[in-house]
């Protein structure tokens, strides 16, 4: 397997199959995503999209091929020479690389922001307290939310909990950040703040993004590619322009069409 700095991929997906009782939702997935890149995935709903976010978030268990990142087996680990299925502890410390912010917020409800965004540096990654606080200061700077450093989730509206989930994220540095359908839950008129913050992250970090969307005008601005995910596959990919501006497939015109109609 060739690592990043042979030039691999920073993500692999090789021939992963994942089922859920009889229904399979990833039929021999092959999908690469390099370092840096911005990946937006679309689909309609059960296509398997969000179910790549939870297999790279360890929430998921695979049940054929393999995952590789930055070179080294993820779902699997070396044992005597041998790839096996990853052990808790291994995941564990590989998902350390991997930021999620969710559709629910998921933020602890009887912390402070400033706890919210502090407590997985200091306890996982072992930060100092000080250390920790500067960065969450600086992070909720990023996302327009320094006047709430003190104030608990459920005094802020829901664009404002994203805003802090996505620090809270960020604030763990990670490499890869997967992004799912973080605007499906907000009113309306919250989900252009959202989008900007996250648009700002693109332009201002080199964070390799992947993210699961039904904003096509945010995907079309971020991304360096988008892959259309129909039944478990992926039925067409390339650079937005190309693939909203012209794309090839029948059912990626059907998708975009249904989807542009209710913008």
């Amino acid at each position: 397997m060739a690592d990043q700095a042979s030039g691999g991929p920073l993500i692999r997906f090789e021939e992963v199959v994942k089922k859920f009782g009889d229904n399979v939702v990833l039929n021999g997935l092959n999908l690469d995503i390099n370092a840096g890149e911005r990946v937006t995935l679309i689909g309609p709903s059960g296509s398997g999209k969000t179910t790549i976010l939870r297999l790279l978030m360890t929430l998921e268990r695979i049940n054929g091929g393999r995952i590789w990142v930055g070179g080294e087996p993820f779902s699997h680990m070396d044992k005597g020479g041998k790839l096996v299925p990853a052990s808790e502890s291994y995941l564990r410390a590989k998902r350390k690389r991997i930021g999620m912010v969710f559709q629910q917020f998921n933020l602890f409800p009887n912390m402070s922001v400033r706890k919210n965004i502090t407590e997985g540096p200091v306890h996982t990654l072992g930060v100092g307290k000080d250390e920790a606080d500067q960065r969450a200061e600086e992070l909720l700077e990023m996302v327009g939310l320094s006047d709430k450093i003190d104030a608990h989730p459920t005094q802020l509206s829901g664009g404002q909990q994203q805003r802090v989930a996505i620090a809270r994220a960020l604030a763990m540095r990670p490499e890869i950040l997967l992004l799912d359908e973080v605007t499906s839950a907000l009113d309306p008129e919250l989900v252009a703040g959202v989008l900007d913050v996250l648009r700002d992250i693109a332009r201002s970090t080199d964070i390799t993004m992947l993210c699961v969307t039904h904003e096509m005008g945010f995907a079309r601005d971020v991304s360096h590619r988008v892959f259309m995910f129909d039944e478990g596959r992926i039925a067409e990919e390339g650079p937005p322009e190309q693939l909203f501006g012209d794309p090839q497939e029948e059912r990626t015109k059907t998708f975009l069409k249904a989807v542009l109609e209710n913008e």
